[in-house]
Order: structure tokens, then C-alpha cells, then sequence
């Protein structure tokens, strides 16, 4: 780390160059908590038919705080989601004029067109490995909402940055299957599901979906997607608590009965973005009760950002992140927010950075694990820099 009688925006400068540097090194691709079904070894075996023993591999690879990939075979993957994560950032950057970074974010685009789903007429994304849900596998590559909205969110903010018609066009064609896939109506009620193979009520996905299809609507001047996403976005806003918070998910099960931060940090910036793109003060009083419950909730008096409203154990990076960019997109509603938002930076830089230019993955009671996770660490934590920097 730089001496401290250097600035703190000198500290985010220095940081930001390095953890680029570091995946430039590794040319944007890198291992996940998620992705022990790609091992090689496990692959080969047969035991990998039955769901609990999916389960239970997956889990003990993301609990590890030994990063076992290498020796059973487990390939570093361009992640879809973690390329979508690198490119906004480097549009951001970009605009900033911290680095020189056109040509990477050329290869981003590119990364990212080319890892559509193959199976699709649409554009849309998938995990570049398999996940077992509760009930379902989940094959590598099969889209899902929550890569398609942030691979078709950072395609258009290459577009709006001088990209060129393609990432406006997959962007496009990313809302359409949102809406004519992951669309559900059940009675009174509507909402975007996570996959076309579950009908799941998650909020985030939810909220994500809507906020891309407005986006794509005010973009484009088609009014025809601003229902379904208003009325997907009305499922939410109507399921959220009294004290502002949202569970995970309306399964009646502990499964999604949880609240978390960075979870909770989507929904904000989702609902902020439904607001912006569908000029809408619709949710406004939904947004600042939900902001109030964030900080309230999920923040230690150093800045040290909780993972679960009621735990703070395992701190961890993607909170991190999530929670500076969520206080910096909403600073208007409370300006006293920037500076909770740099303390943030401030403890990860303490606790979670490594000199070799990357950030740990979580922070445990007794211990850290220091695995460098590229899409659940590196990509969200150099999208969390970018705002700093714009704010500065």
C-alpha cells in the first residue's frame, strides 16, 4: 500500500491502475467461489449424477480457504457476468481519464458478444459453469437474468460511450428474451423469474430485469416494454418490509428467507435506475425507506460492510463493493453517504487488499480467505473504484 501521507484519491488512483493491471495480466479471466463442477477430475467421475453430492462439492470449494482449483483441473473461465463487470468499469474509467483503456475495452466487448448463449435466437448469457440450485442443475452457458442484465447494461454503456451499433443491437435483443422468456403472470400478480426453468419470485432479478427493459425502453422510444416492467417492479415494491428491507425471495423456505447487503444494494440501485429510465417518481418513497434500512444495517462504525443485516460475519469483497457503489449512486438522497462510502474503501483497502494487486475474498472470525475471485471480487471491486473516482 502507498504511505499514508498520500491522499486518499492518490490511493484509489494507485489501487485502480494495479487491480487493472492484474487483470490485464490475466486477460479477464480467473476461477469462481461457484465453479467446482468444472473440474476436469469431477467431470470424469460418475458421482456427479446426484444432486447432494453437487451440492456439497460446490459448497466446499466456495468455503475453502484453499483455493483447490489448480489440483482437481478446474479451468480459469471468462466469466459473461465478470466480462459485463470489467466493461462498465473501464467505460467509467474511460470518462475519468485515469488510463489509456480503449483497446481493453474493445476486447471486453468482443469477450463479451462472443460468449452469448449458443442455444438462443436471443442475446443472452449464461455462468461459464454448471450450478445446482436446491432443485435444479443449471447447465453452464443456460441464460439467466442476472448475467443478461449485466452483460446487456454494459454493452450500452460501450454504445452510449461511442461503441459501436452491435452492442446497442444485442442489448436490445438481451431485453426482449428477458421479456418474452422470463416473463410470469400468475393471477394479479407479474415478475421477471431468475431462468426459464424455475418460476422464482427473487427480488433482485426481478427488480434487474425491470431496470434493464426501462433502460432499453428510453433508449429506444418503445413505450411496450414500460408495462410488464412497471407491473415487475410493482411486485417488488409491494413485498418490501416495513423497515425497508427485502428478503432474498418470496419462497417460504429459510432457503430465501435472508436479508443481506449486497442483495439489498441491487434492489436500491435497481429501483433508482427504474425511476431514471421511466422518469417516474413512482418508487421514491420505496427507494429512501430502503436506503435508510441499508445503512442502518449493514455497516460497522469503521465501515466495515456486514454481510447479513443481523452477522457480520464473513465480511466479504462483493459487499464491499456493492456497498460503495450503491452509497454513490444514491448520495443525492443523503450526502453524508460519500464519506460512509469511503470508509468503505478505507477498511477493504486495510483488510482486503493484497500488494500483488488484487482484493481477498472474505474475512472470516478466525481467518481470511485470500483466494482472488476475478468476477466475485476483482470485477466488482474495480467497478466500485470507478465511481470514486468520478466523484472525486
Amino acid at each position: 500500500m502507498i504511505s499514508g501521507n498520500q491522499s486518499e484519491t492518490e490511493l484509489v488512483r494507485h489501487t485502480t491502475r494495479k487491480l487493472l493491471e492484474y487483470c490485464v495480466r490475466n486477460d479477464w479471466a480467473g476461477h469462481d467461489p461457484y465453479d467446482a463442477l468444472n473440474s476436469r477430475v469431477f467431470r470424469a467421475l460418475p458421482f456427479l449424477n446426484a444432486k447432494w453430492i453437487r451440492l456439497v462439492l460446490t459448497q466446499g470449494f466456495k468455503r475453502s480457504p484453499l483455493n483447490l482449483r489448480p489440483l482437481l483441473l478446474v479451468p480459469r473461465t471468462h466469466n459473461p457476468k465478470g466480462l459485463a463487470l470489467f466493461l462498465s468499469a473501464l467505460v467509467k474509467l474511460s470518462r475519468v481519464g485515469l488510463l489509456d483503456v480503449d483497446q481493453q475495452i474493445r476486447r471486453l466487448i468482443d469477450l463479451l458478444l462472443q460468449s452469448r448463449t449458443t442455444s438462443s435466437s436471443y442475446s443472452c448469457w449464461g455462468y461459464s459453469f454448471d450450478w445446482q440450485t436446491r432443485t435444479k442443475l443449471i447447465p453452464r452457458g443456460s441464460p439467466n437474468i442476472i448475467c443478461t442484465a449485466f452483460a446487456a447494461n454494459a454493452l450500452l454503456d460501450a454504445y452510449e460511450n461511442g461503441g459501436d451499433a452491435s452492442c446497442y443491437e444485442a442489448a436490445a435483443s438481451a431485453a426482449q428474451f428477458i421479456l418474452d422468456e422470463l416473463y410470469c403472470e400468475e393471477n394479479d400478480n407479474a415478475w421477471f423469474t431468475y431462468t426459464q426453468l424455475e418460476r422464482t419470485q427473487i427480488h433482485n432479478a426481478n427488480l434487474l430485469g425491470a431496470a434493464l427493459l426501462c433502460r432499453v425502453a428510453s433508449c429506444a422510444g418503445e413505450d411496450r416494454l414500460l408495462a410488464p416492467a412497471m407491473r415487475a417492479a410493482h411486485f417488488s415494491v409491494v413485498r418490501q418490509n416495513k423497515d425497508g428491507s427485502w428478503y432474498y425471495g418470496e419462497r417460504d423456505q429459510p432457503s430465501q428467507k435472508w436479508i443481506d447487503n449486497f442483495h439489498t444494494g441491487f434492489n436500491l440501485c435497481a429501483l433508482r435506475n427504474i425511476g431514471r429510465f421511466a422518469r417516474t417518481d413512482r418508487f421514491e418513497i420505496n427507494l429512501d425507506r430502503g436506503l435508510r434500512y441499508y445503512a442502518a444495517s449493514f455497516f460497522e462504525c469503521n465501515g466495515a460492510p456486514k454481510y447479513f443485516h443481523d452477522r457480520p460475519y464473513p465480511f466479504d469483497i462483493h459487499s464491499a463493493a456493492q456497498a460503495i457503489i450503491t452509497l454513490l449512486a444514491l448520495r443525492d438522497l443523503n450526502p453524508e453517504h460519500v464519506n460512509l462510502a469511503r470508509a468503505v474503501f478505507r477498511w477493504s483497502m486495510e483488510k482486503m487488499w493484497d500488494d500483488r494487486g488484487y482484493f481477498y475474498y472474505q474475512k472470516h472470525r478466525c481467518g481470511t480467505n485470500r483466494i482472488p475471485y476475478l468476477r466475485w471480487g476483482q470485477a466488482w471491486m474495480l467497478l466500485a473504484l470507478a465511481p470514486l473516482l468520478e466523484h472525486d
